[in-house]
């Protein structure tokens, strides 16, 4: 009996652990090409509904990082989870300029063990991208602990509080948002503060170098955002999809209260306008819904610590 027990809750656990992939997953996905070196940090947080999935998928490669909103399968009896249509950066593309332009089938096994759970797959090309994306092995681990500092995306995270981003993407410094809002129009300053601030939540925040990402929260509608920071417009009229919209913002080191508010353009074709906001300081993931309409900012609050 005393060696039958143990061997029991080992069952038990590994089979409830393979019910699920809902949570927090990181690792490294490799390109199967002879003689090739290329790889890219992955990381995803998924939910899971009975067979249904959805989350954020996001990756970096080289000095940029893209995500995207991501919808799938799990297959409990196989434990096989499929996502499809996930656009990837080519390994070969310009720095200065990384397109988006494989478009892979993700699909991966669960295996949990007493040590860890995994997701270990592949990410494969479209046929029509034979001769030019390679596929990808991919190995996920679940992050079991909530600050767990030592995987990898969240240390590859921490380092891009150094990290220059290249040209095409966005970054703002008090210095650029001071320029903003001094050359802000007239009529937006007045349309904005005409609609009525909607407090969402109040955040702390660790770092002085935030990344925020807009995604379209549910279906693609057509929503479009304009986003301020402390009443400055600095993102205008963007249209929200499945992909992300990436910020980098550096913190006014003299401040320690900053207002991030999302006001909505339109309303897309299905009121209100809707979107997901992740922030991530270096240490910490916050995802916020932000919901907003013609007569209401949503607004949320970030605190320095």
């Amino acid at each position: 009996m005393k060696i039958l027990l143990p061997a029991f809750f080992l069952l038990t656990f590994l089979q409830s652990a393979g019910q699920s992939v809902s949570g927090s997953w990181y690792g490294k996905a490799e390109i199967m090409l002879n003689g090739s070196q290329h790889n890219y940090l992955t990381e995803m947080v998924l939910k899971q509904d009975g067979k249904d999935v959805e989350g954020v998928f996001g990756y970096y490669f080289r000095n940029h990082y893209e995500s995207f909103f991501v919808r799938g399968e799990y297959d409990k009896k196989s434990r096989l989870l499929t996502i499809d249509q996930v656009p990837l950066m080519y390994f070969r593309s310009s720095l200065n300029k990384p397109m988006v332009s494989c478009t892979m089938d993700f699909e991966a096994t669960l295996i949990a063990s007493k040590i860890n759970t995994t997701l270990k797959g592949y990410f494969l090309r479209d046929k029509k991208y034979k001769y030019t994306c390679p596929d990808l092995n991919i190995l996920f681990t679940r992050d079991e602990q909530e600050n767990n500092t030592d995987s990898i995306l969240r240390y590859a995270t921490a380092v891009q509080k150094t990290w220059e981003p290249s040209p095409d993407e966005i970054m703002y410094t008090p210095e650029i948002a001071g320029a903003l809002k001094e050359a802000a129009e007239p009529e937006e300053v007045k349309v904005f503060a005409d609609r009525k601030k909607f407090m969402i939540t109040d955040i702390p925040i660790e770092s002085d170098s935030i990344r925020l990402t807009f995604y379209d929260n549910g279906d693609i509608d057509g929503d479009s955002i304009t986003v301020y920071y402390n009443k400055i417009p600095i993102l205008k009229k963007q249209e929200l999809s499945s992909q992300g919209i990436n910020l980098y913002l550096k913190l006014d080191p003299l401040t320690k209260i900053h207002e991030i508010s999302m006001f909505a353009e339109n309303l897309g074709s299905l009121p209100p306008n809707t979107a997901l906001m992740v922030i991530y300081d270096g240490a910490t993931r916050h995802e916020v819904f932000m919901t907003s309409s013609l007569t209401l900012n949503a607004t949320v609050v970030l605190r320095r610590k």
